[in-house]
């Protein structure tokens, strides 16, 4: 019995209709792809003939006596799912990742401190803990 439900489910997978899951992304072809790859910095440039394109470039730089970073800066773009083109820019170095693109997220505007928290704060300065024996 456990033979034939095996042989049931080998069939049907094989006989499956799939061609539903395939899209435009599975045949895209790469157009160009450049790297120049150095011992001190790099730089490569691709696109796809599906929309995607990118580039990058970094190098090494001291930020120190004896202290090294990778600074890297670069861009891709692509087209969303819902049709919305995405484009983003970033850099990378000692600082951390810093990207920029209009659809990512921004933090909300800072808000006024209220006033009670300022007359806490500044009573607290006036008047400071007694250190402890």
């Amino acid at each position: 019995m456990k033979f034939l439900v095996t042989f049931a489910l080998a069939v049907a997978c094989v006989h499956a209709d799939v061609a539903h899951l395939r899209n435009s992304e599975v045949d895209a072809q790469v157009l160009r792809s450049d790297a120049d790859v150095q011992p001190d910095r790099y730089s490569y440039v691709y696109e796809t003939s599906n929309g995607i394109s990118g580039q990058e470039s970094g190098v090494l730089k001291n930020v120190g006596k004896d202290e090294a970073a990778l600074e890297v800066k670069g861009s891709n773009q692509y087209t969303s799912p819902e049709g919305q083109q995405i484009q983003i820019t970033y850099t990378a170095d000692e600082n951390g990742y810093q990207p920029q693109g209009s659809h990512l997220p921004t933090p909300p505007p800072p808000q006024a401190i209220p006033d009670y928290i300022l007359r806490s704060l500044e009573y607290i300065a006036a008047h400071p803990p007694r250190p402890e024996n």
